[in-house]
């Protein structure tokens, strides 16, 4: 395009176009694999759909959905809003839902009828997805049969920027071997598969590992399917760049390089950080991209986040700005269209050291168009607004919503539905280029994100008394009235969002205590547990007249599941009461109950695979190639859920799970172990040794991380009639 400039002024007005106007999305509609999603969505009705080609509207995706006699004609500027015309007419005019934990496909023998032509123009140029930390609290195991269903949903949901990491390993990998570096100078740098995230960021080394080279093999054959899939629908993936984390070798192998020893300080070993000042760094950052173009392409956006929970070395905000260019540079001498994606996570969990002057120099020292900042939790705590819309830079407004895909019924239900529109219209928001999702976790809470994603399409706040009378209707396949009224309490309770930061946990799932929370089981709600019961009632009845759909099962467990959840609380008070009372009656007639509650939470869940350990570990078992390999993978599937590291751990319980088979073989024996120890100080009216007890319960908390054993990967149990059960037994006992 350079050489065909003729004159000043054409040649003014493209340097305008290419420095001062958003990095384009814009991507040519192909049209074999639009009509490929649309047999993956809807096969039976795949022959009913017309794809045509729709220019972008002021470099915006735009769709449009119309009637042409017997056939939906679904008109888009690329894949992606394709996928949105088709979901916009499955939702508004088949009255259907696409969601991970429920769906429902059941279209009329005959398809409605579009009488006016729909036309819609995205007021948002970048709609992105993903965190680190989903690449493994939901996704470490994944094959690409579930990848193509997840960038299916991505599709049909609006997502054209996704997070790409899959495989990052093996462009490491390719790099260290061709400097010299050798396996086993390797082996203690790269982490066990459910661990990447946090090794991606520079948190950890080797744990979990060592990584065997099968795997490296078959996740980079994988991103090359996740890549090729997510661009021929339009999307433009943000791929890794280099920050400064090398691996422990690396100091022998260039004994002159400047490196800076840093902690997570969450239970692992130092690891390494390459000073930005030293030549290596520039030099690494444009080996790392030269290489990983070379075997997955780019699209020019690249993801580096610097100091992930590690703090500079210095506040300096001169140093700042330098350290923040040449991780720029690095891109550039690789890339010269380059955009920096930078996670602003940072921000908001070190926000004592990040003030405005270490922001702004760390910010400006990037051009404006070369730079994009996520605001990673602005629903949660919107730090574009103490830092004047980033100083700037185009930024995205993303909710957060779940950490550590922890279960529970949880969200911010009225401010998402509002505050993407009411920042988009404010004039202080800058150059707000985007919407986003960038959850720890998937596959929870669907309601969150079908709200979310609604926002892709319109400019005005989403009125929830008028889209939650739908989402019943097209998660359930019924105009039920009670169950409207159950999201409306649903909307003011669990989802009221009105205090914690994120869902509460259940006492069950923490290492036994007397206390009613724990480090990382946080029970404290944002409601009167006995507020929930009456959304409980609703779904019950709603239940024994008949709603049976795949999206109502679900709620209908997870409500319940809730609702036990919760009175594990004042259970465990009766039991510490009796205790402390030495009846030891009583006592063990609450910890019986309490055991019991377990029980009858695994017997619910158990019925449903989105909420079964089975399956989590068959998965992870499923990518060895070798019963070492397996027995690995299974290792790695049990730590990250239980302890998260060692037996010292002490992010223990930061991603625990209310799933079958985990709560009766894993929480409920601790709880057992605690009780026989409580009962035997009824006896012989001794002190418990409860920091005994505490060492006694990490051993054998490891010793269960490191054993390997089958779950059912099957559901089993009707869903309702187990509900229906646990609802005679335990609606009417006093909270």
């Amino acid at each position: 395009m350079v050489k065909q400039i003729r004159t000043p002024r054409t040649g003014f007005i493209l340097w305008f176009l290419v420095t001062m106007l958003p990095v384009t999305l814009a991507a040519q509609l192909n049209p074999k694999a639009s009509y490929g999603l649309i047999k993956r969505v809807v096969p039976r009705y795949a022959t009913s759909f017309i794809v045509e080609d729709l220019p972008a509207e002021n470099g915006k995706d735009v769709f449009e959905v119309e009637n042409r006699g017997k056939s939906i004609v679904l008109r888009g500027n690329n894949g992606t809003s394709i996928a949105c015309a088709l979901y916009h007419y499955l939702t508004e005019y088949c009255h259907c839902q696409i969601t991970w934990n429920g769906t429902n496909l059941q279209l009329p023998a005959s398809l409605p009828v579009v009488k006016e032509k729909i036309h819609k123009v995205t007021p948002y140029t970048y709609r992105y997805y993903l965190n680190y930390c989903t690449f493994n609290y939901s996704m470490s195991w994944w094959d690409w049969e579930r990848w193509q269903k997840e960038i299916d949903w991505m599709a049909l949901h609006g997502i054209n920027m996704p997070l790409a990491i899959t495989g990052e390993e093996y462009t490491w990998y390719e790099v260290y071997k061709e400097m010299g570096f050798t396996d086993e100078e390797l082996k203690n740098f790269f982490c066990g598969p459910a661990y990447f995230g946090w090794f991606w960021m520079g948190n950890l080394d080797a744990w979990g590992g060592p990584l065997p080279l099968s795997w490296m093999k078959s996740h980079k054959a994988l991103q090359e399917k996740i890549l090729q899939r997510e661009r021929e629908l339009g999307m433009k993936p943000v791929l890794p760049a280099f920050t400064g984390h090398v691996p422990p070798a690396f100091k022998k192998k260039y004994p002159n390089a400047k490196l800076k020893a840093t902690n997570w300080t969450n239970g692992f070993a130092d690891t390494y950080i390459l000073d930005s000042q030293d030549p290596l760094f520039a030099e690494m950052g444009k080996r790392f991209l030269q290489k990983q173009t070379s075997l997955f392409g780019t699209d020019h956006l690249y993801s580096a986040d610097t100091f992930n929970e590690n703090e500079p070395p210095s506040d300096d905000p001169a140093f700042l700005s330098a350290l923040s260019a040449r991780i720029y540079e690095g891109m550039k001498q690789a890339d010269t269209a380059a955009t920096w994606v930078m996670q602003g996570w940072l921000f908001y969990s070190d926000r004592k050291f990040w003030k405005a002057p270490q922001i702004e120099a760390l910010l400006k020292a990037v051009p404006d168009n070369k730079m994009i900042l996520l605001d990673l939790a602005a629903e949660i705590e919107p730090v574009w607004k103490r830092t004047d819309a980033f100083y700037g830079k185009p930024w995205i407004w993303n909710m957060l919503h779940n950490f550590g895909g922890n279960v529970n019924l949880f969200g911010r239900m009225d401010g998402v539905a509002t505050q993407p529109a009411e920042t988009l219209n404010d004039k202080a928001s800058g150059k707000l280029w985007g919407i986003g999702l960038t959850m720890e976790a998937i596959e929870q809470n669907p309601v969150m994100y079908e709200l979310m994603t609604r926002h892709t399409w319109q400019t005005t706040p989403v009125d929830l008394d008028a889209w939650i009378p739908q989402y019943v209707l097209n998660r359930y396949r019924t105009n039920n009235t009670n169950l409207v009224d159950a999201w409306q309490i649903l909307r003011k309770t669990v989802y009221n969002g009105a205090v914690i930061r994120d869902g509460a946990e259940s006492i069950i799932t923490g290492r036994p205590t007397f206390d009613s929370t724990t480090v990382w089981t946080r029970t404290k709600l944002n409601y009167a547990p006995h507020e929930l019961l009456p959304a409980w009632d609703l779904f019950v009845q709603a239940a024994g007249k008949g709603v049976n759909s795949d999206g109502f099962q679900y709620d209908l467990v997870d409500v319940t599941r809730q609702v036990l959840a919760n009175y594990a609380a004042p259970l465990q008070k009766k039991w510490v009461t009796a205790f402390n009372a030495k009846d030891s009656a009583a006592f063990n007639k609450y910890s019986k109950a309490f055991l019991q509650l377990i029980s009858d939470m695994d017997l619910l869940l158990a019925s449903r695979k989105d909420f079964m350990l089975g399956p989590w570990l068959s998965a992870a078992r499923s990518n060895g190639t070798t019963p070492a390999e397996k027995a690995l993978y299974e290792q790695n599937a049990r730590d990250l859920i239980t302890l998260w590291g060692d037996a010292n751990s002490p992010l223990h319980e930061y991603s625990n799970r209310q799933w079958s088979g985990l709560l009766n073989d894993f929480y409920k024996p601790r709880w057992q172990q605690f009780f026989t120890l409580l009962q035997q100080s009824l006896r012989t009216g001794s002190t418990p040794d409860l920091k005994q007890f505490e060492e006694n319960i990490r051993s054998w908390e490891w010793k269960w991380v490191n054993t390997q054993k089958a779950y059912p990967v099957v559901p089993s149990g009707n869903s309702v009639q187990v509900a229906q059960m646990l609802y005679k037994k335990y609606r009417n006992i006093e909270y």
